[in-house]
């Protein structure tokens, strides 16, 4: 005589239904969580993107004056009516910084071409834009 089983011997053949049941639920969840967390992030960056106030500005040319200064033009494009600041430095022939200046731009108007002389504690040999930003 054989008896008759309804389902497999327990534990023999992997996990059982009611495991697979709570790790998909698992999954489903921690994948819910991260899209929402995903969306915030997204909302976040175009919510900044719209509101928030950008300056740029490049350097055009550079012009070593003396030992002691450089001349630097640079542009700069930003909001009307928004004020900006835009560090400035020269470095040497070893490129040490030998001067650093911050120039606050009150302007009303959206791009402003502009010289700036650089003070320097001995000769630059070269001039760059560390960055710029609105003023507060």
């Amino acid at each position: 005589m054989s008896a008759v089983r309804d389902g497999l011997p327990e534990g023999r053949y992997g996990r059982g239904a009611g495991d697979d049941a709570r790790t998909d639920r698992r999954l489903r969840g921690i994948g819910a969580a991260l899209a929402v967390v995903l969306l915030v992030f997204i909302g976040w960056i175009a919510w900044d993107k719209l509101t928030g106030t950008e300056v740029s500005a490049e350097v055009i040319k550079f012009q070593v004056a003396s030992d002691q200064e450089v001349q630097v033009h640079i542009e700069v494009r930003k909001d009307a009516g928004v004020p900006a600041v835009c560090t400035l430095r020269s470095l040497a022939e070893d490129h040490g910084e030998v001067g650093r200046k911050d120039v606050r731009l009150n302007q009303h108007s959206s791009r402003i071409d502009t010289v700036v002389t650089i003070r320097t504690t001995s000769r630059g040999t070269s001039a760059e834009l560390v960055g710029c930003q609105p003023a507060e």
